[in-house]
């Protein structure tokens, strides 16, 4: 995760479309241990947890940030009303939300489904490949330049 904000904080600059489309954890281990964690008498362990930057957010916040930044939301409730609501507080400029509690797209499937927005359009994209999903949202980034 940390690679990757600073392989894209690095490019984003030159860009003039940014596609936040690889997800990465959350969270990350606090700390990397130098040794193997071995099993003791207790069966059990605590990891603690920080915060990965949220590298989106941090590309929208360069001073030569892209022309446009589409995000991506799986979502399982409530879904257009979660997009909306990362698309204000990254200060993206569109993001593409799937319901992902629909199992017969979208994850372990070549179908997907779901609705394409920005702050004054919402553009719905019913089932389909998703090669022909990404057709159409690159059709939607295209027309925003």
């Amino acid at each position: 995760a940390l690679e990757m904000h600073q392989a894209a904080i690095r490019e984003a600059a030159s860009a003039d479309i940014f596609i936040g489309a690889a997800a990465v954890a959350d969270f990350r281990p606090a700390s990397v241990a130098s040794q193997k964690i071995k099993r003791g008498n207790d069966s059990s362990a605590v990891i603690e947890l920080v915060a990965n930057p949220d590298i989106i957010a941090e590309v929208a916040r360069i001073n030569d940030r892209p022309k446009i930044i589409m995000g991506f939301a799986a979502e399982t409730e409530n879904t257009e009303v979660h997009a909306r609501k990362k698309l204000m507080e990254k200060a993206i400029d569109c993001i593409f939300v799937n319901d992902v509690s629909d199992r017969t797209i979208g994850f372990d499937s070549d179908m997907n489904a779901g609705v394409f927005l920005s702050p004054d359009a919402s553009h719905e994209l019913k089932p389909m490949n998703k090669r022909v999903i990404a057709s159409h949202l690159l059709n939607h980034l295209v027309a925003m330049l």
